[in-house]
């Protein structure tokens, strides 16, 4: 994975080479936010996408649609202990053969969790991250040789590098898993990085993922995903995502896929509170 370690390094550099003077919101803001934005609202990012591997033939088997719907409920607003809030999620990934005859669904994943957020401030009181704990499942719902699921707690710290790019560190300690797919963190690792960039604030982003698995070799994976907003609206683009690597399914999680997709997504932005202001 030298070359995706390679692409995360250079965009690094660019960003921390932002001169940009910027401030965050204040812990008062952030407070009477989180008495008016929407208890319900989206998670992850809402997608149609389809595409074509770029390691093997291209036929009606190897070609796919993959959609996902992602949600968070807000449970408290008033700060529990701590200054925590609870929340819940659901997210659905599902990978469609739709070119097949009959067009018949390859695997669904299900992801609920349930967790705390926690904001972090400076000495100023201005928002400086996002921690939050969470307990997840994930799982296809199939049973037999077929079956897959695991459970886990992550932790997760999202901040901002500058007014456009944000990163996303997030470990998680997996149990419940060694009866299905003993082997699993060989392939997918235990941590995730994503850097978010925004080129055109509300128009053109890129978006990289790099997981590594536990062994030393080349397994894991970098999905980078390219954003642009034709629309007349702050959270609807087309998206084109590269997906190199394994684990991108639960069935297929030992398997390497390089597959480039391309459709229609509802963007969340439930960090983008984390991007500081431009003075």
């Amino acid at each position: 994975m030298k070359y995706p370690l390679l692409i995360i390094l250079l965009i690094g550099t660019y960003i921390f080479n932002s001169n940009l003077q910027a401030q965050t919101q204040t812990q008062e803001e952030i407070q009477n936010g989180i008495q008016e934005i929407p208890a319900f609202s989206i998670h992850k990012d809402n997608y149609f996408i389809t595409g074509i591997p770029t390691n093997k033939d291209i036929e009606s088997k190897t070609a796919d649609a993959k959609y996902q719907i992602s949600f968070k409920q807000m449970v408290t607003r008033d700060a529990l202990p701590w200054e925590t809030y609870l929340f819940i999620t659901y997210t659905q990934k599902s990978f469609w053969n739709i070119y097949e005859f009959s067009s018949p669904f390859q695997e669904i994943n299900f992801n609920p969790s349930a967790g705390l957020a926690k904001f972090i401030y400076d000495k100023d009181k201005h928002v400086k991250g996002l921690a939050t704990l969470m307990f997840n499942h994930n799982s296809n719902g199939r049973d037999s040789i077929f079956s897959r699921s695991w459970n886990s707690l992550n932790l997760k710290y999202a901040t901002a590098l500058n007014p456009k790019t944000l990163i996303t560190a997030e470990i998680w300690a997996p149990f419940g898993y060694k009866e299905d797919n003993p082997d699993l963190f060989d392939y997918i690792g235990i941590t995730e990085i994503t850097v978010a960039h925004d080129f055109i604030p509300n128009k053109l982003l890129l978006e990289v993922s790099a997981r590594k698995g536990l062994e030393w070799n080349l397994q894991g994976s970098l999905r980078s995903r390219l954003y642009y907003n034709p629309f007349n609206s702050k959270n609807q683009y087309i998206m084109l995502e590269w997906y190199l690597g394994n684990g991108e399914s639960l069935v297929n999680y030992s398997q390497f896929e390089s597959m480039v997709r391309i459709g229609y997504v509802i963007k969340t932005g439930e960090l983008d509170f984390l991007k500081p202001k431009i003075k």
